[in-house]
Formats: C-alpha cells, structure tokens, sequence
C-alpha cells in the first residue's frame, strides 16, 4: 500500500518536475530570471490568499490563481499611489517595503478570520490548485520560450513600450518625464508598462529580459485564469451530478476550463479558417494557386479586403503575444479576467440561499449592499483602469453593472424600487471609490479624444459574420434556449420569475455573452473621435472594444458548448454545440500559423536567441549601438539627450527608446495623440533641425539652453536625416566628447 501511494505522489508530482527541467535546458540563461518572477508569482499569491480567500470564498479553489493578481494589484497600485502623491520614491526600496508591509497586513487578515472560523485556504482541493499551477508553469515557460526566438523591442509599438519601462526604471518621480517630450510627463495610460517595472525592481532582474518576461507572464495567466473561473462555473453548473459524475464526464469541468483557456489566449478566429484554410484549399481544389496567408490580416480585415477608406483594427489577445507588444490593452488582460472573476465570485455568494438580505431600507440593509468587499474591491480596479487602460474601465464599467443589476433583480424578488434603488447606489459607490483612488493620474492627464461621433461606416455584413458569427450567434442561440427553457408554458412572465429560474452560471454566461455582442455591435453606430479621424475614424473604437468582446466570447463559447453537450436535452443544441466545437478547435490553428510566421524554427531549441529586448541593437543599429550602450551605463537620472526626431513606426528615436533618457521631441504622431498641440510640435521639429545644421553658434546654444540638452547624439539617424548639412565642427566645440566610435563616426558631446 505504502510502495502504492508513493508512486502515486511521484506521478502527480512528475509533470512539474518535467516542467522545471524543460525550463533549465530550453531556456538557458535566462531560466534564473524566468523562476525568480515565477517563484515570486507564487509567493504573493500564497501571502495575499487571506485577502483573496474572503472575496472568492464560494470557489473551490478560493481563487488561487487570481491570487496572484490580486497581491500585484495590492502591492502595485499602493506603492504607485504613494508615489504619485509624493509619499514615497519610486525605488527598489520603496516596491520591497510596501509588498512586505502588505504582507504582514495579509498575515493580521489571515489570523482575523481564522478565529471567526472562515477558511481562506483551499484545504480540501489542493489536488485542483496543484494542477492550476502545473497549467500555468506549463504555459508561461512555452510563451517564455517562444519570446526567445523573436525578443528584440524594435518594430511595431515595441520602441514605446520598452522606452516607458526604461523611463519609470530611471525615475525616482512618477509618471516619469516622457521620453519623448522632455518638457512634459507621460501622458498616456502608462499603467501597465508600470506594473512591469514594479515586478523588475521587486525581483532585481534588469528591464531588457523582463519586457519579454512580462509579456510572457500575462500570457500564462490568459490561459489559467479563465480556466480557473469557467472550471468553476462548469461545476457549479453541474451541480451534485458533478461529484457523482463517472468517466469522462467526471472530467468535464477540467475540459471546459481548458477550453476556456485555450480559447482566450491562442485561439484565432473564423477568419484564419475561411482565408487560411478553406480558401486556398478550394482554390487548389479548382487549379488555382492558393493565397498566402499572413497572420496579421486576421486583424486587419474590415476596411482592407475589400480596400476602402474606412480602415479598422480588430486584434485579440493570441495575436498580441506573438507579435510582442507591452501594450496597455495587453497588460491589462490580467486585471480584467480578474473583474471577471471577482463578479462572479460575488454573484455566487450573494445567490446563495443563505444570504440575508436585510430588511429594505434599514441601516443593516444598506451596509450590506454597499460594504460587499467584492464590490469595493471590483471598485478600485475600475478606477485602475483609467491608469492602466482607461476604455475597458468604460467597457467593464458596463459589464459590472449588468452583473449587479441582473443580481438585483432576484435578491430584491423584483421589487422595481428597490433594485433601481440598490443598483443606483452600488453605481454611484462604485464610480466615487474609483475616482478618489485614481486622482493622482487623472489630475496630471489631458484626454486624448475628442468626444463621440455618428458612425459613417460600417462593416460589410460578411465580415462581420467571419470575424464574430462564431461566438454571437452561438451566444444567440444560447439565450434563445435558455427563454424557452425556462418561459414556455409559464404564466405571468416576468423579468424577476426569468432571472430567478436561471442557474447561476448559465446567467453569468449570459451577461458576457450580451455584453460581448453589444460591443461589436457599438462601432457600427458610433465611434470615439481622435487624430485618425481621416480614414481610421473607427479603427480605436473596434480596436479596444472587440479585444473584451474577444475575451469574454472566449469563456462564453467553452461554458454554452458545455451547456448544450452535457446539460441540454434538445438535439438541435447538442448538434450546435458540436458544430461550434469544431469550428472553435480549428481557430486553434491561428496558433501554429502565427507561431511558424513569426518565430521560426521553434522546434530547434538551439535556435533560441534569448530574452535580452535590447541584444538587435548591434545587428540592426551597428553604427549607434556602442554609443546608446555607454549612455545607458554611465548615465543616472534622466538628463535630456538629444537625436533626431522621426515618424511614428520608424528607427528614430532608437536612443531614447533604449535608455529611457528624454529626448526634445519623438515620434511625431504618438505625441500629436497625446498633446494634440500639432504648432507646439513642428516648432521642435524646427529647432531640432537647427541645431543639427544650424552655422550660428549663439543660435544653438540658446536652443540648447531653452530644452535644457545635456548631451547631443549624433550617429546614423542624424546622419541619414540631414545629410551634408550636418553641422560636426559646431557640435563638436559646444562641450566635452564623452563618447566617439571613430569606425561609424557616432559620438556624444556633453554640452558645457
């Protein structure tokens, strides 16, 4: 028996250990940076389980996973308030002393509730917690290893979201000075770049391996997280059948979650299918040559096949982690899956028939409504995500509400005035806490829209079907069901008797579901006005509000197909729900073809380039990389350099971007975004082309003086960009030459 059980722990106990050395011998040097982040991961999840164990109390798992998030959020956002209000520098120092002093705070909490016999800890699912976490190693060391074979921070978005990291790395002060704007702040949602740096510092590991890293980190928890919370709701789901489940239904749970997270983070959609499958295979079928297929065009379809003006952006969470970018949307993954989450964990208790109420209108009635710790929690996160990404603060704004609304229907038994009533008061709660707490960015922050339009354009009704026929149309049906289901036959319909029938699961799905179909539906009537309103007047609107719609379709697919197979009588659903797995499986293929397009021989370990974002510098900048590796080294602070500025997307602006040092003037278009001062910018732009070529000493040094330049590069930008009229011999004698690569003629003058 003994000899039994030991084997049993070594085959449960095997899969991490595989794991561990897969992580040694596929990523080489940088497996210690890799099990620092991850090893830090689990320490915070495991010290805020005491905080998170109260808010997910009802799940098996006690929300294990979102653990996690909920200590970086804690720690982050803390050590980020005390900074912006000027309490704190922005150190190493200051990240470690406020995670440990939240530590000790968790460990009070943990003790607090220990003695009132609440369990904040999944003692009686460790198994499910162990395989959560083997699931989440398994998938951040595959995304880890992936980011080795295409690393560079050059291309795309890359050169600012690296150069936000360098900047707040150098910066005591927060938000840092723009790198490319030395006269002003950041001034954009730089939250997510922050939470990177704030991970960088806690762990000692350095910026160029840990802009992959992030990136990569997110990933792994774009797979575990939705596994974690659609596990759960299949469970729950499932009811008493789940624990007296046999064979393979036994197993049902796992398999909706793993769908769920697959689902979420490297599924495409049926536009992979139709242009990357189907397509060529009958234009082969008929003697054609078969078309390419380029993974980004999945991305870039309305407005570009056919080519008309009207030019949209439709990304989602796969195409992000391959293409690289640390973008907000991207980082921000995280923290909505844990909205998510949250919503659902806090439905789940408030539905369950043990919860009082109160009696309307009482004191007691109030404080229970309005001191829920989901919903103050859920608060600050939307007040958050003005910082981190402020649209999906609107979008999950919304979707908060719907949950809370929806739950308000059954609590108050349909009591019109008491659910206008609560449901006002929790919005209104809600919109205050997260306004107070994220003052300290929306005081220093211009907005950069300029109000909301009328659409113009609109999709063609076939691209709409390709990109989200899939996922609305299964959620359609979904919700169809689930009216017949629970109406037909019933007198006296109502909203309440409708809510009050539905399992809770099934109305989660529905409200992701509906909330998913709204915001695709929303750029086709309207649109947020910006710089790109000539020809890219929806792109931002769809961009940002299908990348959510793409999530939460994502968890909603993996629990209706589960639904209908499993739960559903009808053969009509069960037959859907069948064709809708297939076609959902098949996306699956973006992954592969994303992978191939974009990273190469993935198969060959020796091929691996490493994690280092900055290591292209001397393949792709030869001339300039000995220079901007100098500065780096030598330079603390964040002293103005000066290079020559350049369009948006370009090479320029490599300097700043690499070092976090500011510059006068960058990429033109992102700070005509952020300032929307087109006069204040060509002024620059003017002065930054005198001094490079302007023969009048007194001249420049008075430019030199009003930007307050203490270095001047010149390396093969400026050469390219102003040629002959480069004026050497000037710059030359305005101070000390720190810095000079006599085989490319790059140098660097610290100006006197």
């Amino acid at each position: 028996m003994r000899s039994d059980k030991i084997k049993k722990m070594i085959l449960k106990i095997l899969p991490a250990g595989v794991l561990l050395g897969m992580a040694v011998w596929l990523l080489k040097g940088d497996v210690w940076t890799f099990l620092t982040w991850w090893l830090l991961a689990e320490v915070m999840g495991m010290a805020a389980m005491p905080l998170t164990g109260r808010l997910f109390r009802e799940f098996d798992d006690k929300g294990w996973m979102f653990s996690k998030i909920v200590a970086i959020v804690v720690t982050g956002f803390l050590t980020w308030f005390l900074t912006a209000v000027k309490l704190l520098k922005f150190t190493t120092a200051a990240c470690v002393g406020v995670s440990l002093a939240c530590g000790i705070l968790f460990l009070f909490l943990g003790k607090a509730q220990h003695k009132k016999g609440i369990e904040c800890l999944p003692m009686d699912h460790l198994e499910l917690v162990y395989w959560e976490e083997v699931l989440f190693l398994a998938f951040f060391l595959l995304w880890t290893y992936l980011a080795g074979f295409h690393p560079a921070a050059y291309g795309t978005e890359k050169f600012m979201d690296y150069g936000f990291m360098e900047a707040m790395m150098r910066s005591t002060t927060l938000p840092a000075v723009d790198l490319w704007y030395s006269e002003g702040t950041i001034n954009y949602y730089y939250g997510g770049q922050y939470f990177a740096v704030f991970l960088t510092k806690l762990t000692g590991t350095k910026v160029e391996l840990t802009y992959n890293l992030m990136r990569t980190f997110v990933a792994g928890l774009a797979f575990v997280l939705p596994y974690s919370l659609v596990y759960q709701m299949t469970k729950d789901r499932m009811g008493k059948k789940a624990a007296g489940a046999v064979g393979w239904k036994k197993a049902v749970p796992q398999i909706s979650g793993i769908l769920a997270g697959l689902s979420v983070s490297i599924a495409g959609n049926m536009h992979y299918v139709y242009y990357g499958q189907i397509r060529p295979w009958l234009q082969k079928l008929t003697g054609q040559e078969p078309d390419s297929y380029w993974f980004p065009d999945a991305t870039r379809y309305i407005g570009f096949n056919p080519d008309v003006e009207d030019k949209t952006i439709h990304e989602f969470p796969c195409y992000s982690f391959v293409l690289g970018d640390l973008h907000a949307h991207v980082v921000n993954i995280m923290f909505v899956l844990l909205l998510l989450g949250l919503l659902y964990a806090w439905v789940k208790m408030v539905r369950k028939r043990t919860y009082d109420i109160g009696e309307p209108g009482t004191k007691e009635f109030w404080e229970k409504h309005l001191l829920m710790p989901q919903i103050l929690f859920a608060a600050v996160l939307l007040g958050m995500f003005r910082w981190t990404n402020y649209w999906d603060f609107v979008i999950y704004f919304v979707v908060t509400g719907g949950v809370v609304l929806f739950t308000n229907i059954v609590l108050m038994k349909g009591q019109g005035k008491w659910v206008i009533g609560v449901t006002a008061a929790q919005a209104a709660e809600v919109l205050a806490i997260g306004t107070i707490v994220i003052l300290p960015f929306t005081l220093n922050f211009e907005t950069m829209v300029q109000g909301v339009a009328v659409a113009q354009n609109h999709s063609l009704p076939h691209q709409l079907l390709i990109l989200w026929g899939l996922p609305g149309i299964l959620t359609v049906i979904f919700v169809i069901s689930l009216l017949a289901e629970k109406l037909v036959g019933v007198k006296n319909k109502t909203i309440y008797k409708f809510m009050k029938s539905l399992k809770l699961p099934d109305l989660f799905a529905m409200v992701m579901g509906l909330c998913a179909i709204g915001l695709v539906l929303i750029p086709e009537l309207v649109y947020v006005r910006d710089i790109y309103e000539n020809g890219n007047a929806r792109a931002n609107t769809m961009f940002k509000l299908t990348y959510q719609a793409y999530i939460m379709f994502g968890m909603t697919m993996a629990y209706v197909i589960f639904r209908m197979l499993v739960i559903s009588y009808r053969k009509f659903l069960k037959v859907t729900a069948g064709i809708a797995l297939v076609c959902l499986v098949w996306t699956f293929g973006y992954f592969g073809n994303s992978v191939d397009s974009w990273f190469g021989e993935v198969k060959d370990p020796s091929k691996y380039q490493g994690l280092n974002a900055t290591a292209f510098l001397e393949t792709d900048f030869p001339e300039d990389a000995a220079g901007i590796r100098w500065l780096k080294k030598n330079i603390k602070g964040s002293p103005v350099v000066l290079e020559a500025n350049g369009d948006s997307y370009t090479q320029y602006e490599r300097v700043s971007a690499m070092t976090g040092l500011p510059t006068v003037l960058g990429w033109y278009v992102h700070e005509w975004l952020w300032r929307n001062d087109v006069a204040d910018l060509n002024t620059k732009s003017g002065d930054i082309e005198l001094i490079y070529t302007s023969k009048d000493e007194k001249q420049v040094k008075d430019l030199l003086e009003k930007y307050n330049i203490s270095y001047i590069f010149t390396g093969s930008c400026e050469r390219e960009k102003y040629g002959e009229n480069l004026n050497n011999d000037l710059l030359s004698g305005l101070g000390e030459t720190v810095f000079r690569d006599l085989n490319s003629g790059t140098y660097i003058i610290k100006i006197k």
